[in-house]
């Protein structure tokens, strides 16, 4: 399994446009970004290829990385910054299968499955596949599990995606408080490598209207407001995941600029051999 970090930022990615913040202009100085996120799972065995969320900046991604389109996708939450690239499907695919949770969220009165079969009617070449939370279902030789996480308003999920010859597992805990239930860390743990939600240091939790939630035995908050893990809570998830490796994603400009490149923060263009 070959796993290329195509996006690795919030919502407004860094450097974030119109921004002369000392964090945007190290990025900048370094040449390198973290755009909206998805990322790339290319099973080796069979030449296949799937997409996690389909980035805004889905072709500035696909043009900038050495990775084929995917052959079917995996959307984690109808945000904008993680589906909004799905129109750029348009004259790419003959077809192009569409995975997402088949739960109706009660604030939308829609599953994610039935949002994105709605928003995007017009795609003829996109079909969508509703899959339940927990419920194992195969996608381009692999083995793919949704789990709900906690990101209010909205449901959210995590997701699982390990290869069932080599035992090779991804986990990526979605956009995310802390507050993940046992039965979704249970699905999500020991991976080889997990992609885990760190918007800001904890430090920042100060600034949020909300301050922090879930803090440690320290008093260090793992929840930045209600809706994204700390820098802290994302390693410690990790922890208690026991995960081989991680890569903090979805980072916010926000972050100091001696802080903000610092391990293991991940950057766009990294990949990892699973």
């Amino acid at each position: 399994m070959r796993v290329t970090l195509l996006g690795t930022g919030d919502t407004t990615g860094t450097p974030t446009v119109g921004c002369d913040c000392d964090t945007c202009a190290e990025a900048r100085r370094r040449g390198v970004e973290r755009t909206r996120f998805s990322v790339h799972v290319e099973n080796e065995r069979t030449g296949e290829a799937l997409l996690v969320d389909f980035s805004p900046d889905f072709r500035q991604q696909f043009l900038g990385n050495d990775v084929p389109l995917p052959d079917a996708g995996i959307v984690t939450h109808i945000h904008f910054d993680h589906l909004d690239g799905l129109g750029n499907a348009y004259r790419l695919f003959d077809d192009l299968p569409v995975h997402a949770a088949d739960e109706t969220d009660p604030v939308t009165a829609e599953s994610v499955a039935g949002t994105i079969d709605r928003k995007y009617d017009y795609l003829d070449r996109v079909t969508v596949h509703p899959q339940t939370p927990f419920e194992p279902f195969e996608i381009c030789g692999l083995e793919a599990t949704l789990v709900p996480v906690d990101h209010p308003p909205l449901v959210c999920y995590g997701l699982s995606i390990e290869d069932p010859v080599t035992g090779a597992k991804l986990s990526l805990s979605g956009d995310t408080s802390y507050d993940v239930s046992a039965a979704s860390r249970a699905v999500l743990e020991g991976p080889d490598l997990f992609l885990a939600d760190a918007i800001v240091p904890a430090s920042l939790s100060e600034h949020h209207p909300l301050g922090g939630a879930h803090f440690d035995d320290a008093g260090v908050p793992r929840t930045f407001g209600r809706k994204h893990m700390t820098r802290e809570g994302a390693l410690d998830l990790a922890a208690d995941l026991s995960a081989t490796e991680t890569r903090l994603v979805h980072t916010a400009h926000f972050y100091p600029a001696d802080e903000a490149f610092e391990e293991p923060l991940a950057i766009d263009g990294e990949t990892y051999e699973l």
